[in-house]
């Protein structure tokens, strides 16, 4: 008898479109006004959900991210823009007030992180310090 697992991981994927597009939104919103490529966002993406247990299809997250990004810049106020190069795109923050408010919060949220880490001292002794 062949053994057969209980659970097939290549049938099982973790796909979660809100984890994906705060994903999306917090790697445009760190490249600011001069945008990104469609492909190297996809990569980013993919790269942030990669663990060792699960290996996500670069194409399915590549095909999400190209449609979540043609989703949200169809209108001159949507939250994504066309840099004007081909395959590239950024936070409409010269129309979209939303794009504007989540600038100001992920910057709030990386000013909070920095400054929790600038509180951390070394107290270690330094066991060499007679030697020198």
């Amino acid at each position: 008898m062949a053994y057969q697992p209980f659970f097939n991981f290549s049938t099982f994927q973790l796909f979660n479109p809100l984890i994906y597009d705060q994903q999306i939104l917090r790697i445009l919103t760190a490249v600011g006004d001069r945008g990104v490529h469609v492909q190297v966002l996809s990569k980013h993406v993919y790269n942030m959900n990669s663990s060792l247990f699960f290996i996500p299809d670069l194409h399915e997250i590549h095909e999400y991210v190209q449609q979540y990004l043609l989703r949200n810049s169809k209108s001159p106020q949507s939250l994504i823009e066309s840099t004007g190069k081909r395959g590239y795109y950024r936070l409409n923050t010269a129309h979209s007030a939303d794009a504007r408010q989540l600038v100001l919060q992920f910057r709030e949220e990386k000013n909070e992180d920095v400054k929790e880490e600038s509180v951390e001292h070394d107290y270690s002794l330094d066991l060499f310090s007679d030697l020198l």
